[in-house]
């Protein structure tokens, strides 16, 4: 069964994507964006392949799903925080940290997630998280606790206004300091990234805090928001990150078999302080997340303090 719906004032200029995972959070976003894909979906009776589309307040969104008990704002079976660290909690906005192993959304109907446990700690399925982290990345997440402050957190990570500053450890000695200036193509197929002429703008700045010989303890701010961007700009210029199996270094893990995740660190979100009201709570402020043990223990063990 199809579900029609006009789309509201509070989802005016919002894009296609995050519209439908709002409306339709029992799908999973493999099956959002496969429909969207197939020409599935329909904005004033025309098919719509890109998800990347603006909607506007009036028009009618026609998707091949129903909303069903799923979409209620019950709490989940998550009704604890578990593994996550809770490293703000304000009116608006919730700054975690997220640990390895955990998707930032269920990839599954009902499945473990960031966002699972958000919703169950909270009794409502309106927190959503404003950006992503790879499922082996660790560090800090934003969440918006409402529709207000997801608009402005979006519209603000979309205008890069919010400086995103990770740690990781990279083969080889990184330079001092780096700016990668790369496009990324994904194939969303594979799930996978390449340095391409055809891709999408991704900017990097890499800078080298210590070097043991072997590893370096690096800093990698990311001035754009590409899938893997971190990942595969550092193998792209010869210094990938340890652990990283899909990109890195294969003798270099291999000799360090007790790594089992790219040792990559989402570390700090940075805001301006020029904000709107939702998000006035977080204005002019750094949020930290504490490295995690498996990089803590490795960076002592190798002496790789700045």
């Amino acid at each position: 069964m199809s579900y029609a719906v006009k789309i509201s004032q509070d989802d005016d200029g919002r894009r296609l994507d995050r519209t439908l995972r709002g409306m339709f959070r029992h799908e999973t976003l493999g099956e959002i964006m496969k429909a969207i894909r197939k020409g599935d979906i329909r904005i004033n009776g025309v098919r719509v392949r890109d998800g990347s589309v603006h909607l506007s307040a009036g028009d009618e969104l026609v998707a091949p799903w129903n909303v069903g008990s799923d979409d209620t704002d019950k709490p989940t079976k998550f009704t604890g925080w578990g593994k996550i660290q809770v490293v703000f909690q304000g009116v608006n906005v919730l700054m975690l940290n997220k640990p390895a192993g955990i998707l930032v959304q269920p990839d599954e109907p009902g499945g473990d997630s960031v966002i699972s446990r958000v919703w169950g700690v909270f009794g409502t399925k309106t927190p959503s998280p404003v950006h992503r982290l790879d499922r082996n990345t660790t560090g800090i997440l934003a969440v918006a606790l409402h529709g207000d402050a997801l608009r402005a957190m979006e519209e603000l990570f979309k205008a890069r206004h919010v400086r995103k500053v990770y740690m990781a450890v990279t083969v080889g000695k990184m330079p001092g300091e780096v700016m990668i200036d790369a496009p990324l193509l994904k194939d969303a197929e594979n799930n996978t990234v390449k340095v391409c002429e055809d891709g999408l703008k991704a900017l990097t700045r890499c800078r080298c805090l210590a070097y043991d010989g072997e590893y370096s303890l690096t800093e990698i701010e990311l001035l754009t928001g590409r899938t893997h961007q971190a990942r595969v700009h550092t193998a792209h210029i010869g210094h990938p990150i340890l652990g990283d199996r899909k990109y890195g270094d294969f003798n270099a893990n291999r000799k360090m078999k007790s790594i089992n995740r790219p040792l990559l660190h989402a570390y700090e979100l940075e805001f301006p302080e020029d904000l709107p009201d939702s998000l006035s709570e977080v204005a002019g402020k750094k949020f930290t997340a504490p490295l995690p043990d498996d990089m803590k223990n490795f960076i002592t063990a190798r002496r790789l303090q700045e």
